[in-house]
């Protein structure tokens, strides 16, 4: 998935779900998207992150 494939996702993942999502570096190098209350992942494979909320 590209960054801009991944970005729309987790967008929209984000406002239906309206919990916050993030986007991140899976050991492969692909982007993959997860809410962010189930990710335990390392912090610095975060590529970003939507919060549905933030104004």
């Amino acid at each position: 998935m590209s960054l801009v494939e991944a970005n729309a996702f987790a967008f929209s993942l984000a406002t239906s779900l309206m919990v916050s999502i993030v986007i991140f570096r899976a050991g492969d190098g692909t982007l993959a998207v997860v809410p962010s209350d189930e990710y335990d992942g390392d912090a610095s494979a975060i590529v970003g992150e939507i919060d549905p909320h933030a104004p």
